[in-house]
């Protein structure tokens, strides 16, 4: 098959390739504005810090423990843990599991700092805020309790966020869109496959492999 068929075959079905693109679009349009939830995302950081508590003062210095990224990854697992979530589902009265709790945080050390990020998502951006600020606060409390350690500092709370982080609907609507082109391509396609009727003389030399010997010209009546 050469360019010009293939061109040939697209022109056929080109109303195809203008309607199920933007009929796509349409319907991803509709969906993500109105019947998708939005997602609003809070963080707060905080800060590993090199001061340790204990009933005497310090006990230990930083490097004597761990390397400084060794235990911002500890405490990264700490805030990941199940007691920290089932102690915030207590405090907050929340109906979810703590996997599912889980499943709305997110806890990642800052690459090469002592910082440590937890995020919390969920469909109230004043929730979200509210339940990472908490995160952060319980997570404070159980690194204490376990570690014997007071050396998390909260360097920024969270807020509520202005724009929800889902669905991201520009995206959604371009996405569908080029689907829908190549949805459109591939059905124009299968048609001309599909398709087996004479209609041309290209069609006579393709499919029987005979020569033309003369057309009859259309007679308006």
């Amino acid at each position: 098959m050469e360019l010009r068929d293939i061109l040939g075959i697209l022109k056929k079905g080109k109303w195809f390739l203008i309607i199920l693109p933007i009929a796509a679009m349409l319907t991803s349009g509709i969906v993500s504005y109105f019947l998708i939830t939005p997602i609003y995302k809070s963080s707060t950081t905080l800060m590993v810090g090199k001061t340790y508590a204990g009933e005497n003062g310090p006990l230990l210095q930083y490097n004597d423990i761990l390397t400084a990224n060794q235990l911002v990854k500890t405490y990264s697992q700490i805030a990941k843990s199940r007691t920290v979530a089932e102690k915030i589902i207590e405090q907050e009265k929340l109906d979810i599991t703590p996997e599912a709790f889980s499943a709305k945080i997110n806890v990642e050390p800052v690459r090469d700092t002592q910082l440590i990020s937890i995020s919390i998502e969920d469909a109230s951006p004043d929730k979200a805020a509210r339940l990472a600020n908490i995160s952060g606060q319980v997570f404070m409390k159980k690194v204490v309790e376990v570690m014997k350690l007071d050396n998390v500092n909260i360097v920024d709370p969270a807020v509520p966020a202005p724009a929800p982080v889902k669905p991201n609907k520009k995206m959604n609507i371009l996405l569908a869109g080029v689907i829908g082109l190549m949805a459109a391509v591939g059905l124009v396609f299968l048609l001309e496959f599909l398709d087996q009727t004479i209609k041309t003389n290209e069609d006579i030399n393709r499919y029987l492999e005979l020569p033309v010997l003369g057309v009859i010209p259309k007679i308006d009546a």
